[in-house]
């Protein structure tokens, strides 16, 4: 007896894409954006073939895959973006060409280097990177100079930048001399450069500043550029706490 074909909710048809999360993909439905065999479906719950059945949200047919987790070393020098109108380098170049559906989790600045999450699963990214899910990042910082204990104790307690006050972090001195200092950091908020603004705002210059986890998944024996499969149980320790 041949097995009927798997089919998927529509929404969870469209996370499935890497196009968005499974709630944002319920507002696209209602608003009447999506079509299926160009047919504008209003249903979160219809029921779609991805082998079969053509989806698009506003015109754009969407390619379904199966998700995918990868974890990926992006070294210094590299922009999280898809593509770079400057022409420098993106992090979509350190991955093969059959990832290139997946999305970049977050950003890390093309200064910074570290751990980055891919994945075509928009309710994992959206977990990862909504704020009111409060998930740590952990990052070592090097700085000019040897910072003061004053200014460790300012970083943990928070402190005051243009955008509002900074939530209060863990940080823990690693090494400290007369040319510069290294102290690991926990925050649980994604600002735009928040640590670079952190440490210059207390008159410290960052010279190397790397994520070494994210959640409880931690970056390891990874070196710069390179690339794996991220396990079931890695994937589960991106969860928010």
């Amino acid at each position: 007896m041949e097995q009927s074909r798997p089919t998927f909710r529509l929404n969870q048809a469209i996370a499935k894409s890497g196009f968005c999360s499974r709630r944002n993909a319920d507002a696209l439905i209602a608003a009447g954006r999506v079509r299926v065999n160009g047919q504008t479906v209003r249903d979160f719950n219809a029921q779609v073939d991805p082998d079969t059945d053509q989806i698009a949200v506003d015109g754009k047919t969407l390619a379904i895959h199966e998700f995918v987790y990868i974890a990926v070393y992006k070294p210094r020098g590299v922009v999280t973006s898809l593509s770079d109108e400057k022409g420098r380098k993106s992090v979509m170049a350190l991955l093969p060409e059959r990832f290139r559906h997946l999305r970049p989790v977050g950003r890390l600045d093309m200064n910074s280097e570290g751990l980055l999450i891919f994945t075509n699963d928009g309710d994992l990214t959206q977990k990862i990177t909504h704020p009111a899910h409060h998930l740590p990042k952990h990052y070592r910082v090097t700085v000019k100079g040897p910072i003061g204990d004053a200014h460790l104790h300012t970083l943990a307690r928070g402190m005051q930048l243009a955008d509002g006050p900074t939530q209060p972090a863990e940080v823990q001195l690693i090494d400290r001399g007369p040319s510069s200092s290294t102290f690991d950091i926990v925050i649980s908020e994604g600002r735009n450069r928040q640590i670079r603004r952190m440490c210059e705002q207390l008159g410290y210059r960052v010279s190397r500043l790397v994520r070494l986890g994210i959640g409880r998944l931690q970056l390891g024996q990874m070196t710069p550029g390179s690339w794996r499969y991220l396990t079931v149980d890695e994937t589960r320790q991106l969860e928010p706490p």
